[in-house]
């Protein structure tokens, strides 16, 4: 890859060859820290942050544990043809530090460092922490780009209104986002979504917000190219948000969440769906619900790190500066 003699290259990942993987600083993909670019155009950052789960806790140690299994990601991604670390400035930003103990105040918190860090020309990978961190990072982004269009890859909805009175719980942040305005109604999908509910009523409810539903057995029975095309439609060139909650995936794929739910999506159907979807206009994403307590010889982890590395490469290579060209 050449650049102009007055532009320099962005600060990539240093060999395998000449650090181990399993050695060094555990950024994600070995990334270099944010302090230590001059400008970051992706910013990969964690919420260790789980005091909105409804069942099992243990997320807030997620974001490290995709970390430490990102080791294994490498330089050049075939998928999409692209070099996701060196097509643009991709940088690991650390960690958010939210109450645990107060999620009002953990909210607030988390959509300021997000603002600070969307101030420049930036868009973040974030990696949770429980679903509650959803709702700040879209009240975030939407203050740099409107409302955005919603993608929201779960077992579950996620719409709903509260739990034991409160508001902000991984289970309702895209309510509170839909009645605050943040988001695209015309343009909001979940894929993946299983399992039982309360009732009836929360798809009537659901429905009512703005929501496209495509269910795991919608995935197996159509088949990826066509749910790819089916949610292309719909998000057209509206800036998009795609939040992954981990649990999308079967338990076979991801035992490492709170609250798994059988019959669910492969990780292949996963990323060959967010690959898919490399043209449209990716503003910033999260994976979250990862629990490396209930993991197994690091399966979830690792499902999640290769979701995050396909993000990675559509903001990145979206972001690339003009003046680049393919090795």
């Amino acid at each position: 890859m050449t650049f102009p003699n007055d532009k320099t290259p962005p600060v990539a990942p240093e060999e395998s060859e000449r650090t181990l993987r399993f050695a060094g600083l555990p950024t994600f993909g070995r990334l270099p820290r944010i302090e230590d670019v001059k400008e970051a155009n992706v910013a990969v950052v964690g919420v260790p942050f789980d005091s909105g789960v409804s069942y099992r806790p243990g997320a807030r140690f997620g974001g490290n544990a995709i970390r430490e299994a990102s080791r294994m990601l490498r330089p050049y991604n075939p998928a999409q043809d692209v070099y996701p670390f060196h097509y643009s400035q991709v940088a690991d930003a650390g960690d958010i530090s939210a109450n645990p103990f107060d999620i009002n105040e953990a909210v607030e918190t988390i959509e300021a460092a997000a603002d600070g860090l969307l101030a420049t020309d930036t868009r973040l990978m974030t990696l949770g922490g429980d679903h509650t961190i959803a709702l700040p990072l879209l009240r975030s982004v939407a203050k740099k780009h409107g409302p955005v269009a919603l993608l929201h890859f779960d077992a579950h909805l996620d719409t709903w209104d509260t739990y034991f009175g409160a508001e902000y719980t991984h289970g309702t942040p895209f309510r509170r986002a839909v009645e605050e305005g943040i988001l695209d109604t015309s343009a909001l999908s979940h894929v993946g979504t299983r399992g039982p509910l309360y009732g009836k009523q929360d798809l009537e409810d659901d429905e009512k917000l703005g929501f496209g539903i495509v269910t795991s057995a919608d995935v197996m029975r159509r088949g990826v190219d066509e749910v790819i095309d089916q949610l292309r439609q719909r998000i057209g060139d509206r800036p998009l948000y795609i939040s992954v909650d981990i649990d999308v995936l079967d338990p076979a794929h991801a035992p490492g969440t709170g609250t798994p739910e059988a019959g669910g999506m492969t990780s292949r159907e996963l990323l060959e769906i967010i690959r898919g979807l490399s043209e449209c206009r990716l503003v910033s994403a999260d994976v979250v619900e990862v629990a490396p307590a209930y993991d197994h010889a690091d399966i979830t982890a690792v499902a999640a790190s290769h979701v995050a590395y396909e993000m990675v490469s559509i903001m990145s290579k979206q972001m690339a500066p003009v003046y680049w060209t393919k090795p």
